[in-house]
């Protein structure tokens, strides 16, 4: 069984400029977003074998809703996520305290150490990778690594546009999805000597967030694939499952900012 935490959008909005993304003046259309997010919520329940938990909104976090920043979750073990900007701050009290009531075990990062959870520390197969630089710092990584008692591959993200890595990488069973020139020239090349066989995507593909999916068995929920990327996916036996999210990308987010892999 898999299962997911979303969170509806009901106080979901762009009420402040915190990626490249992020634009006041492009609002967005609630009823759309809604929408998009009831077919993503209907699409995953769907599934075989996949589940999906709610957590309740809270009015003045617009991002609750991308509930991939939450934090780490290992097992019961959840590191709650340590937010760059002061926007996000406040919702840590609120995702620590859904995993508080459900029994998992809390461990914080020190102070001043800033991590985004699950939008940066991925695991791929037997790997675990962690992405800094725009959100999350080497030195937290260092510190989620032996909480996890794993080692976290750090992996150096340079565009901005993909400030997390789950933007830019999308593990997909033995092998993965990414945007290469995401990276720098050290981090792709452990990416791709990690994972020989990727699948690489154009930046026409990495800006309609085609690595922002969810996996389930051998479906990929993405926002938008290309015809290349199909094939891509089917030569490898995954079936591509769409569900248009443009009201999410309005900040940033897509199919797997909006879900948080809790128990598998």
């Amino acid at each position: 069984m898999t299962n997911f935490l979303m969170c509806p959008p009901t106080y979901y909005e762009v009420s402040y400029e915190i990626n490249p993304w992020m634009d006041r003046d492009h609002p967005v259309d609630i009823g759309l977003a809604k929408e998009q997010w009831n077919r993503l919520h209907e699409t995953l329940i769907s599934l075989p074998n996949t589940e999906v938990e709610l957590m309740e909104p809270e009015k003045g976090f617009p991002d609750l809703v991308f509930t991939a920043n939450a934090g780490v979750v290992h097992g019961k073990l959840f590191i709650p996520s340590a937010f760059k900007h002061p926007e996000r701050q406040g919702e840590t009290e609120y995702f620590t305290k859904w995993f508080e009531d459900r029994g998992y075990q809390i461990k914080r990062l020190r102070d001043g150490l800033l991590c985004e959870g699950a939008g940066d520390v991925l695991k791929a197969r037997d790997t675990w990778l962690g992405g800094y630089f725009y959100r999350s710092a080497p030195q937290a990584l260092a510190v989620v690594s032996e909480l996890i008692a794993s080692e976290v591959l750090p992996i150096r993200l340079v565009d901005d546009r993909f400030y997390h890595l789950d933007t830019c990488f999308c593990p997909v069973g033995d092998t993965a999805m990414y945007y290469p020139s995401a990276f720098d020239e050290y981090s792709l090349a452990v990416l791709r000597n990690r994972f020989p066989d990727a699948i690489g995507v154009t930046e026409e593909e990495a800006l309609n967030f085609s690595c922002n999916a969810v996996v389930v068995g051998k479906y990929v929920v993405m926002n938008k694939a290309s015809k290349r990327l199909c094939a891509e996916l089917a030569s490898r036996d995954y079936e591509y499952v769409e569900v248009p999210l443009s009201e999410f990308l309005k900040a940033g987010g897509s199919a797997r900012c909006l879900t948080l892999r809790v128990e598998e």
